[in-house]
């Protein structure tokens, strides 16, 4: 066993241990290599699987030192209930794989499954480039070592693929960095393997304030889009901007009409809702008046009058059996897509996602 306490210094506070964590006395070793070829011989998968043990404690449960040291206390096994574990002589990649199939089939949440690949795969990432090599087993993935020095990298920004709004060099989130210690400690507990590190609390995300809130929504409008509509990025920016101005959410807004809004009083702009009108500010009213403007061309492409939905698709439906596309305009835009393309927008600005119900808060 190697002492966790070497870890402990690479983040003050993040991956500070409850107490001195020390190695197993030479007795509880002897004791655990036993038990192990026990449970490996009697293994229905043969030497090269280990059962969990299923209820109670898991293989990471309580294990004292010869002072009565605790180094790790797993009350429940939720990640190798009712699944051989893997040697640790498996080829990591290997075992992601069959840890996120695990998750699949137990049930666990799609955005759950995606995060722990992620971070596992950045994780396998470095710590093959730090080995210069691309043959590394479980067991020498889990190496505490290899994870402090990955978290470290990553707390410093090194392991991002992408650019942040913040640059390339700006620190993780504490959240994304709590989110990397919860994926190495479930496939820990998925392998078998007693070492954890510790977590804190979630600490609190990113928060608009009113100065900054109007900022981002200028930069919203003024963005140009990787991919898709520049429409689509003014639809984006409009929405968020009613969303501050109005405290009401997306599901709330998605059916407006243009007859709701009143832009053109001076000073006196504002839209009707249920329960009363609402004033706009002036950055709203720039903002929907671009949106309306490019709106006013996709609708100049239909037959017929403007059926007026303020939100709208900014390209034609998919086509359904033998009939054409539907053009965009006809029908209000969906709840779901205004979601979905403010979620792009916004990391794609930002630099980290940020829900609609975010302006609302900072609008109060």
């Amino acid at each position: 066993m190697i002492n966790l306490t070497k870890v402990t210094g690479i983040m003050p506070g993040l991956l500070a241990l409850p107490g001195p964590v020390q190695a197993l006395s030479r007795a509880d070793d002897v004791r655990e290599r036993d038990n192990s070829k026990r449970r490996a011989t009697a293994a229905p998968g043969g030497p090269g699987l280990i059962t969990a043990r299923s209820g109670g404690a898991s293989a990471a449960a309580l294990r004292q030192t010869r002072r009565g040291r605790v180094l790790a206390i797993s009350h429940t096994n939720k990640y190798s209930i009712d699944m051989p574990v893997l040697a640790r002589s498996t080829p990591a990649h290997e075992a992601i794989d069959k840890f996120t199939g695990h998750l699949a089939e137990h049930g666990f949440a799609v955005s759950t499954r995606r995060l722990r690949r992620h971070f596992l795969g950045e994780y396998l990432r470095h710590a093959t480039q730090a080995a210069d090599t691309t043959d590394l087993t479980a067991g020498e993935l889990m190496d505490p070592a290899r994870a402090a020095a990955w978290l470290s990298d990553a707390a410093a920004g090194k392991t991002r693929t992408r650019i942040p709004l913040r640059g390339r060099d700006a620190a993780a989130y504490p959240n994304s960095m709590r989110a990397r210690i919860h994926s190495y400690n479930a496939f820990a507990e998925f392998l078998g393997l007693p070492d954890r590190l510790d977590t804190r609390p979630p600490a609190v995300g990113y928060r608009l304030t009113p100065s900054n809130t109007k900022r981002l929504l200028r930069e919203l409008a003024a963005s140009r889009p990787f991919y898709g509509e520049q429409a689509a990025v003014l639809r984006t920016a409009a929405v968020a901007a009613l969303v501050a101005d109005t405290d009401r959410n997306v599901p709330e807004l998605a059916r407006l009409k243009i007859r709701a809004l009143h832009l053109d009083g001076d000073g006196d702009a504002r839209v009707e809702l249920s329960g009363g009108s609402c004033p706009l500010s002036e950055v709203t009213v720039a903002i929907l008046g671009r949106w309306l403007a490019a709106r006013a061309a996709i609708i100049a492409e239909l037959q017929g009058s403007d059926p007026g939905h303020l939100w709208i698709p900014v390209q034609p439906g998919r086509p359904r059996g033998n009939r054409a596309p539907v053009k965009p305009g006809i029908t209000p835009a969906a709840v779901r897509t205004l979601h979905a393309a403010h979620r792009n927008l916004v990391r794609q600005v930002l630099g980290t996602p940020l829900r609609p119900g975010a302006f609302r808060e900072a609008g109060k």
